[in-house]
């Protein structure tokens, strides 16, 4: 009787199992659907010599990117074309014509001509870089010149067609139409003058800094390739699965553990990621078969991941590297800018946490066993993985070194931490560093360099696409008609003018990585916000445009985070969208909130007690508005409640004392209410 009832217990478990196994999907799942969705992960199948040469290119590429950003003095004509043909050459080499085209070895003839034609355009245009500059204008009576800036524009959009995906082009060849028909004289069906437009085109933008080589390129040739080099450094010292046992550590045995667990994680993880989607399936992998076994939905495990994921974007000190990038924009200091983004991010995720805590009361979920979770003390011994990310934000904020030469320097400290891992053996487990540490040293940098100059293709492919977007409103003055268009819109009222901005960030930041977005939102959509007659400040302009570039990851129809998170949950994309949405509702909020009351960001307060009063206030108006999403406290909250405390937070997160009360006032009513009937009705049963 006893072998019987072990066998049943042993059916029942291969069961659950085989349950659990397929309704969270395989790695070889969530690859499938990401090169479905997610362009950057669409790339060439290379092995054997053809490798290991591509591979070498590229960590020279990556080499000369920091050497030439920290100590060379080259000419911007020369050294900018020169970082995009190299970033041409890799890209065609990486990603190839059609979604799935798993060939090994392989590249058809018409990629070995834009291999060729391509970066071959911009290495012209870098070698003649002084006759360029000697010509300026008479550069359109040469056709060789225009016919080179045609097959580098070309060859540019192709690559971000491949990269980055059709949102951004689309925006492009409307403005690049726009601009043509804009610049058209008298005479629009003169050949001649259809000829001189063209070319007018094109030396705007290939020969000049309003186009392709403008503030975008020449930001990210400067700052980004650097700290997107350093992420790859970072990321193989092991700092990712340290973050995860982190979490685990402080969070895994609470109520819902393991949705709180993505929640910290992805925070941690995200904000040095500079990717949504790639920090979403780097953790989600872990967390989101985790928060499934507990008794979280698919949908709503893999909306957890999304929304923490994409949050991580917004978090200090790094901010997936769009804090240094916002100083240098804005002329504030860093120090400044992380300061000023601390409160908004941590109502984002105290909003999504608070959401999953809520979630698991209401589905009455547990945590993960203690003895099953990674020992604190035993985490604390490799804390020292986080040096180079304190070193980074220590010297940039002290100004004792320009970004770019810190970030440099923390990429030095990174190789240093990793040599307890590779040579001292100091991992957990006991696992063995490998008989030549050197060797495996070497093989970590050069893994570093290479996944660097990989990750920086798609940021400055897109930064390219974001210059010629710049460059077609400067050129035309559409940003002047585009400001008096929102204006006349919104009536002069600000909170019109706010969600047209909105929509307008949103379309632009599909599917675009991080700092890249922030190029092309600072550059098109914050000067509108700042104008006077809208009136939001400076700092709340780029914030604002910020938020809701990043947030376009987890807005359906393109919502790249929550369709990965899916993939891994095996759930419905659609419905992890809007979960993610609802979710994120603090970043739908607040940026509102802090354009109409800068005081959010901490600007022009009074004093210690200010700063407290917004703090506390906000973070109890969060707290307020996710209970009213989630429907939940302490029980089933009733509709008219819900609106209630959906009014009580809305009303704590605005800055102000009347506010602040009145919003205090019915959040603790409707808590105190909805404590005694759940007290009642637990005596009662």
């Amino acid at each position: 009787m006893g072998l019987f009832k072990k066998k049943n217990t042993e059916k029942e478990l291969l069961s659950h199992q085989a349950e659990h196994d397929a309704s969270v999907g395989t790695a070889a799942d969530v690859e499938a659907v990401m090169k479905k969705y997610d362009r950057e992960s669409n790339t060439r199948s290379w092995e054997g010599m053809p490798k290991l040469l591509i591979c070498i290119l590229m960590a020279a590429f990556a080499a000369y990117s920091i050497v030439d950003t920290v100590f060379l003095t080259i000419l911007p004509q020369r050294r900018l074309p020169i970082f995009m043909g190299m970033i041409l050459l890799i890209g065609f080499l990486t990603f190839p014509a059609k979604k799935g085209d798993s060939r090994v070895n392989h590249m058809p003839w018409y990629d070995v001509l834009l291999l060729i034609a391509g970066p071959g355009a911009y290495f012209f245009y870098a070698i003649n870089a002084e006759k360029v500059i000697q010509m300026s204008a008479r550069v359109m009576q040469n056709h060789l010149y225009m016919i080179v800036g045609l097959i580098a524009i070309l060859a540019l959009v192709e690559l971000c067609r491949r990269c980055v995906g059709l949102p951004i082009l689309c925006v492009a060849g409307a403005l690049l139409i726009y601009t043509f028909f804009n610049l058209m004289g008298s005479n629009p069906f003169s050949a001649e003058q259809l000829r001189m437009t063209i070319y007018q085109v094109i030396r705007t933008m290939f020969y000049t800094t309003n186009g392709i080589f403008g503030g975008p390129v020449n930001v990210c040739a400067k700052f980004i390739v650097v700290f997107i080099i350093f992420g790859a450094f970072l990321e193989r010292t092991g700092i990712a699965s340290f973050f995860i046992s982190l979490a685990n550590a402080v969070a895994g045995a609470a109520p819902g553990g393991p949705a709180k667990v993505a929640v910290i994680s992805s925070a941690l993880c995200g904000m040095v990621s500079g990717s949504s989607v790639g920090n979403t399936v780097t953790t989600g992998s872990v967390t989101i078969p985790m928060m499934k076994k507990t008794g979280y939905k698919g949908e709503f495990a893999g909306a957890v991941e999304a929304a923490a994921s994409t949050g991580g974007q917004i978090m200090p000190p790094i901010m997936g590297a769009a804090a240094f990038l916002m100083a240098e924009f804005t002329g504030e200091a860093y120090s400044t800018i992380a300061m000023r983004a601390i409160l908004p991010a941590v109502l984002y995720f105290t909003g999504i946490y608070i959401a999953v805590h809520l979630e698991a009361k209401k589905l009455g979920l547990k945590g993960i066993s203690r003895d099953q979770l990674p020992k604190l003390s035993v985490l604390m011994k490799r804390v020292y993985l986080l040096f180079p990310l304190v070193l980074l934000v220590v010297l940039v904020s002290t100004n004792t070194y320009t970004m770019a030469y810190s970030a440099a320097l923390a990429i030095v400290a990174t190789v240093v931490v990793s040599i307890p891992d590779l040579i001292l053996d100091t991992r957990p487990g006991g696992e063995k560093a490998g008989e030549n540490p050197v060797k495996n040293l070497g093989t970590m940098i050069f893994s570093s360099l290479e996944g660097g100059a990989k990750g920086s293709v798609t940021v400055a492919v897109a930064c390219g696409v974001a210059g010629m977007i710049s460059g077609c409103i400067t050129v035309t003055g559409l940003a002047s008609k585009l400001l008096s268009a929102i204006v006349n819109l919104s009536g002069g009222h600000m909170m019109v003018a706010l969600v047209l901005t909105m929509l307008c960030c949103i379309v632009l930041g599909m599917g675009v990585p991080t700092t890249a977005n922030y190029c092309i939102m600072a550059s098109t959509c914050a000067p509108i916000l700042m104008d006077p007659s809208i009136g939001v400040t400076k700092m709340a302009a780029h914030f604002f445009v910020f938020y809701f570039g990043i947030v376009a990851d987890i807005t359906p129809p393109v919502a790249l985070a929550a369709y990965a998170g899916s993939a891994i949950a095996k759930a419905d994309p659609m419905k992890t969208g809007v979960n993610a949405t609802k979710l994120a509702i603090a970043a739908f909020i607040v940026p509102y909130i802090f354009a109409t009351s800068p005081q959010m960001l901490f600007v022009d307060v009074t004093g210690a007690f200010q700063v407290v009063q917004i703090c506390i206030s906000a973070l109890l108006g969060i707290f307020a508005v996710a209970a009213a999403l989630n429907g939940f406290l302490y029980r089933n909250i009733p509709a008219v409640l819900r609106l209630a405390l959906l009014a009580g937070g809305l009303g704590m997160l605005i800055p102000g004392t009347i506010t602040d009360v009145l919003g205090f006032v019915v959040v603790g009513g409707v808590i105190l209410y909805q404590r005694t009937m759940a007290k009642r009705q637990s005596a009662a049963a």
